[in-house]
Parts: C-alpha cells; sequence; structure tokens
C-alpha cells in the first residue's frame, strides 16, 4: 500500500521541525539573493560575487565534527545552537544596514562567519528525519522535508528581490532576522527526541570526539555505496550549484542585462521546479530505486542547465529553469534517504556530516568560475563544467554498478 505524502505531519516533531526549517530556508535565500546583489551592484565584480558564495562554504569542514556533537548530545540541540547564531549575526549586519555602516567587506566578514556553521544544517535537519521517521517513510519525509528549502527558493527569491526594489536593502534584511528568529523558537518547541540516540552513542563510545569522528570515516570509506554517493555529491556541488545558484546574479545582470526583479524570476522559477520535484518524489518516491534515481536526474539536471547556458534571454532561459530546478531534487532527494536507510542510526549524524564535506566543491566550482567567464565568457564556461559532469556520472555508475546500478544493489533495495 502506497504511503501518504502527508504521513511524516502525523507526527508531532517533524510538524515543528518541518516550520523551523521552513523559516531557516526562507532567511537563507532571502539573505543570499539580498546580499549577493548588494556585492554585484557595490563592487561591479563577478570574482567579488563568487568569493561571497564561496565564503557561505567556508565551514563545511566542521560538518562532520558537528554530525559527532549531534550523535554526542542531541541534533535539536545543536541545530538550536547553530540557529541562535544566525539570529545574531543577521541582527548585526541590519543594525549595520540602518545605521549606514555596510560595506562590502563587512558582508563578506559576517558571510564567512555565517559559512562556518551554515553548512551542516542541512545535514544536521536531515540527520533529525531519520531518528523521526520509520525506515519505510523515510524517503517520503525526505521530500516533504525538501519542500522547505524549494519553497523557500520560489519565495525567498521573489520577495526579497521585491523588498529590496521597494524598501531598501536594510527593511528588507529586517525579515531575514525575523525568519531567524522564528526559526530558533520553533526548533526549541519541537522537543528534544534525539536525547536518547546521543545517550546510547556516549554510553558506547566512551571515547573523544575525534575518535567518534574517524570511526564514522572508517564506515563511510569501507561501504562502497556510500564512498560513491558522497563522490557523486562532490562531482554535482562542483559543476552544476555553482552555476545554478551562485552565479544567478552574473547571469541576469551581464548576460541577460535584467535587474533584480528578473533575478528573482529566473531564481523562483528554478526554485518551483524544485518544489514540483519534490512533491513528486513525496508521492511517487518510493516507486524508484535510490541510486539510479540520483543517478539519472542528476545528469539530467547537468543537462538542462547545459541547455540554460546558451539562451540570451529570459523568455527562454525562464522555462528552463523551471525543469532544471525539477530535475535537481529529484537527483538530491534520493541521496540523502540512500543515506540514511542504508547506515546504522548510531552513525547518522556524523554520515550526514561527512556528506556535507561535498559542499566543498563549491569552493574550487565558484572560484575558478570567475576567470574562466573572463577567458572564456559564460556559456563555454558551463558547458565545459556540464559535459566534465554528465561523463563523470557516466564513469562512476560503471565503475560501481555492482553497488548503484544493479537492481539488487542495497543502494536500490527499496
Amino acid at each position: 500500500m502506497r504511503i501518504s505524502a502527508f504521513t511524516p505531519f502525523k507526527y508531532k516533531s517533524f510538524r515543528f521541525q518541518w516550520l523551523a526549517d521552513l523559516a531557516t530556508s526562507w532567511a537563507f535565500d532571502m539573505e543570499g539573493l539580498i546580499l549577493g546583489w548588494y556585492i554585484l551592484v557595490e563592487t561591479h565584480s563577478v570574482l567579488m560575487l563568487t568569493i561571497f558564495a564561496s565564503l557561505q562554504y567556508v565551514g563545511t569542514l566542521l560538518a562532520p565534527m558537528f554530525g559527532v556533537m549531534g550523535d554526542r548530545l542531541g541534533h535539536r540541540l545543536i541545530l538550536s545552537v547553530m540557529r541562535s547564531l544566525y539570529a545574531v549575526l543577521a541582527t548585526t549586519l541590519m543594525i549595520s544596514a540602518f545605521m549606514a555602516w555596510t560595506t562590502p567587506y563587512l558582508v563578506l566578514i559576517v558571510a564567512g562567519l555565517m559559512g562556518l556553521v551554515r553548512p551542516s544544517d542541512i545535514g544536521m535537519r536531515s540527520a533529525l528525519v531519520g531518528e523521526i521517521m520509520p525506515h519505510e517513510q523515510l524517503m517520503g519525509a525526505m521530500s516533504i522535508q525538501r519542500t522547505t528549502q524549494d519553497s523557500a527558493r520560489v519565495a525567498g527569491a521573489l520577495t526579497g528581490a521585491g523588498l529590496v526594489a521597494s524598501l531598501g536593502m536594510a527593511w528588507a534584511y529586517s525579515c531575514v532576522v525575523l525568519f531567524y528568529l522564528s526559526s530558533v523558537i520553533l526548533t526549541i518547541l519541537a522537543g528534544r527526541n534525539a536525547i536518547k540516540i546521543a545517550d546510547r552513542v556516549n554510553a558506547s563510545s566512551g571515547e573523544s570526539a575525534w575518535f567518534d569522528l574517524r570511526r564514522g570515516a572508517i564506515y563511510t570509506w569501507q561501504a562502497p555505496h556510500l564512498r560513491a554517493t558522497m563522490l557523486f555529491a562532490f562531482l554535482l556541488n562542483l559543476t552544476a550549484f555553482p552555476l545554478f545558484t551562485g552565479l544567478m546574479p552574473y547571469v541576469a545582470k551581464e548576460v541577460y542585462g535584467a535587474n533584480q526583479t528578473v533575478l528573482g524570476y529566473m531564481v523562483g522559477a528554478g526554485a518551483s521546479g524544485a518544489l514540483l520535484g519534490s512533491i513528486i518524489m513525496s508521492r511517487f518516491g518510493d516507486s524508484f530505486r535510490s541510486a539510479r534515481a540520483m543517478l539519472g536526474f542528476g545528469a539530467a539536471w547537468l543537462f538542462m542547465i547545459l541547455i540554460f547556458a546558451h539562451t540570451h534571454g529570459p523568455d527562454t532561459g525562464i522555462p528552463i529553469l523551471f525543469v532544471a530546478g525539477c530535475m535537481q531534487t529529484m537527483g538530491l532527494i534520493p541521496i540523502n534517504a540512500l543515506l540514511l536507510r542504508t547506515s546504522d542510526q548510531s552513525y547518522r549524524g556524523r554520515i550526514m556530516g561527512i556528506r556535507m564535506l561535498a559542499i566543498y566543491g563549491n569552493l574550487p566550482g565558484l572560484i575558478l568560475a570567475g576567470p574562466l567567464i573572463v577567458s572564456l565568457g559564460y556559456s563555454r564556461m558551463a558547458a565545459c563544467y556540464c559535459l566534465f559532469g554528465i561523463m563523470m556520472t557516466i564513469l562512476i555508475a560503471w565503475y560501481w554498478r555492482h553497488s548503484l546500478w544493479f537492481p539488487n544493489a542495497i543502494a536500490n533495495r527499496r
């Protein structure tokens, strides 16, 4: 019998967590759009834009340690502390905007501090879903949880762009602060469902956090399907994400010659497609084999970005972004579901923390994009990224075919 897409909401902890994740995701996307546009307008430099985008991922190396602390102390507690820090940093930047003290360098400093913690948020919330939901409902729950990010990209992009255009940066950023504060309160209200598992990890290990981290890394490395999935996640962050997120302000302003409102429509189109993909996976995700779905839809995402990179205006680019967004979530959701389904529950925080290391692919992807755009142009640079990503996806599927492609592989079990 097919499980209802709304079944996860029967769990009180999931309902509160979903709302908290929604508020956090809305704040993330509004903040990225507001500050990204500010940096581009103030500096007129695509290099500064890529540096700003890269700073949001500098703390990815810390994600596995956040996972260890989540396994030990409870993922909910760690998540609450992280989100409190977001609120403090955002409030600082909001005050500076009202006082007219804001400079591109101050924005980069705040982005760097936020980037020390922010990459671990998605891993922590995913590990928490793994603790709340039964095994057979994980794909649906992960899909519903993913809608918090996708809906935020729709509403956050359109709202953020509209608020900046009509009210200015200071008042627009005030909304970001309100969302962060709401996320802290909702995360605390969701309860402390992770404590029992955390206590069990503490009692069983009796070792240092570094020992637990090393054990989690060994556990991941020794499982071929986990190792291959981590590599594929890194590949998507290296090739697809810089084009689909970090460089959107550049495409809107320099390629299309448009303003921030059109940028909002572009980001919103990709996010709307992603939201549709999440809804499809929440209803039919259990029909797909996880590893095959992540490889197939991941390659389709890269292909759609390749087509988008050769458009010359928003009239053709926006519909393609919609389809690309749909392929994105249908490829990403199976990655986290696969990792949670096929790993021991006492390792889930560390597994998702290690999974977040894949975000580091954004750093070389974004940093290399700036000089490549200058030398090759945007379209050729994007073509290089996408074709490389598709070829590597095929290679991963072939090399780990026994672990990722065959129907009876552990990564494909429903």
